[in-house]
């Protein structure tokens, strides 16, 4: 794929720099009455399935959903509510890719738990005649379109951020890699943009590929590491994503590591900001997800009314089943204690309140929150 790796996207220049555990999820959308029934067949009235690979408390059910049903509702106030489902089996959600292409929805919105599972599902689809838009995970099989950050810029900046933190550590010092599920290909394309940096200036004493990203199974390979390795002899830690990083902090905790090296992480979790305010994890990644959701919700229109999505995609990227997906790719933010006013809070992701509980006010006091 070049630069990035074998198996993952090829992404081609041109992209804008800035740019249920069951259930059927439908999205009515621009236009009076219910969907074509046929799939991409035009006409103002669109009806849209959505899956998402998590709800409630994660990423996806804080953020993503809430900002796909309200541009929806943006687009066409005319439309019923959307209702979305999500969950993290990828059994289930192949069960319910399955009910919407039963259902006959124009196009459907897929944010797969595991792409390449999903793959006799976006088939089906096709054959249907339904286009799909991967988000934030590139599925496998022949998608109409795909919208996602930059992989490879998220795992730089996890990597430019853990060297900072080490400071002269950095220079051959000894980390554990804590990398996202093989079964996702945004995790090796993190893992190749972190390696690109860490190469030649740390040692890399333990790295893991966690099952579904599941933080039980981080803090299981954590806890290996520490014992292997010494958790004096560990100088930092490479979390792909937050919900890792607090398996990797309880895992230090639980070895009654006093002084926790350098974590970083991904997604800018409630949790996850208000253990860098206390000193507990040093970064995070914010991907400010209203501009995804938009782009992606104004493509999966376009294609449910058979139309042309050039003007919103901004580039093209190879899949392993599909070459020149029309994409956007968007930029990220590397966020530490000395920037969650001038990223977090000035984005309205989280208001000080919210991260400053009264237990944290001490730390949000020298941190400059409050």
């Amino acid at each position: 794929m070049g630069r990035l790796g074998a198996g993952l996207p090829a992404m081609k220049r041109g992209f804008l720099a800035v740019a249920v555990t069951a259930g059927l999820v439908l999205v009515g959308a621009c236009g009076s009455g219910g969907g074509s029934g046929g799939g991409g067949g035009g006409g103002d009235s669109v009806s849209v399935g959505v899956l998402m690979p998590g709800g409630g408390a994660s990423r996806f059910g804080r953020f993503d959903r809430p900002l796909i049903e309200k541009h929806v509702e943006t687009l066409c106030p005319d439309c019923p509510a959307a209702r979305v489902a999500a969950t993290s089996d990828p059994t289930i959600q192949q069960q319910q890719f399955e009910a919407m292409i039963t259902r006959g929805v124009d196009v459907i919105i897929l944010a797969a738990v595991d792409p390449q599972l999903m793959r006799p599902s976006v088939e089906s689809a096709h054959r249907a005649g339904i286009p799909v838009v991967a988000y934030d995970r590139l599925a496998q099989g022949p998608i109409s379109g795909y919208v996602t950050f930059d992989g490879d810029e998220v795992g730089r900046l996890q990597a430019q951020g853990l060297l900072k933190a080490m400071g002269p550590k950095a220079d051959g010092g000894r980390i554990v890699m804590m990398n996202g599920a093989t079964t996702d290909p945004n995790a090796g394309w993190y893992k190749e943009g972190a390696l690109a940096v860490l190469k030649g200036k740390v040692k890399i004493g333990k790295s893991y590929d966690t099952v579904n990203w599941r933080p039980e199974n981080a803090y299981v390979n954590m806890t290996g590491a520490i014992a292997a390795l010494g958790a004096e002899n560990i100088d930092g830690v490479l979390s792909a994503n937050d919900s890792m990083a607090g398996a990797v902090v309880s895992a230090f905790k639980a070895a009654k590591v006093a002084k926790l090296p350098p974590i970083t992480g991904q997604d800018a979790d409630l949790m996850a900001v208000q253990r860098i305010v206390k000193g507990e994890q040093y970064m995070t990644v914010y991907k400010p997800y209203k501009r995804a959701t938009d782009a992606t919700v104004e493509m999966a229109i376009a294609l449910g009314r058979g139309e042309k999505v050039e003007a919103i995609a901004t580039g093209s990227v190879d899949s392993p089943t599909t070459k020149n997906v029309p994409a956007v790719l968007l930029p990220s933010v590397s966020v530490t204690v000395s920037n969650i006013e001038d990223t977090l809070v000035k984005d309205r992701m989280y208001t000080v309140a919210q991260i400053c509980t009264p237990a944290l006010r001490p730390a949000c006091d020298r941190a400059g929150l409050i």
